[in-house]
């Protein structure tokens, strides 16, 4: 039986988050909870990268992020800091909006020569130390919004298991 392709995972294939880029972080949080969304929290440092490569590591780490999970999918807002980044660029050059969509993926050294074999270009890119991380790739021209690739960090098993 031949392989339907609408069966073969892509990096594309599960949908983790949707990041809607902000100038005000607390002034969305309390509008989004005051339509019943919420509560939100606060998404964790982002420090953990030994390997980065984006526009300014000043302004990587200067961003603010809360994210509410939805369902199955996550809502991120962000809110540029001081610094050169990815995020400031599109809120000056666009305004508020929906910047990204983060698909998760197993391996994401895998998946970006994956997505780099379907002629599609990293714009920025991070590595924990236990390889996961993140792969932002030049697709807004294209798909409307830019795309994500991430592996989560592993999960450290607990002392029972």
């Amino acid at each position: 039986m031949a392989d339907n392709p609408e069966d073969r995972k892509t990096p594309f294939s599960s949908l983790h988050h949707i990041a809607i880029v902000v100038k005000d972080l607390e002034k969305a949080v309390q509008f989004y909870q005051s339509i019943g969304m919420g509560p939100f929290e606060d998404y964790p440092p982002l420090k953990e990268y030994i390997r980065l490569d984006v526009p300014d590591e000043v302004g990587f780490h200067n961003v603010k992020i809360k994210v509410l999970q939805i369902g199955p999918v996550q809502l991120q807002l962000i809110q540029p800091g001081e610094g050169k980044s990815l995020y400031k660029d599109f809120l000056e050059r666009k305004g508020e909006g929906v910047y990204h969509l983060g698909f998760v993926v197993e391996d994401v050294e895998e998946s970006e020569a994956e997505v780099k074999g379907m002629g599609l270009r990293v714009l920025s890119s991070g590595r924990r130390g236990d390889g996961s991380g993140f792969s932002y790739l030049d697709t807004a021209e294209k798909a409307g919004v830019t795309l994500l690739i991430r592996q989560s960090p592993r999960r450290k098993p607990q002392e029972n298991e």
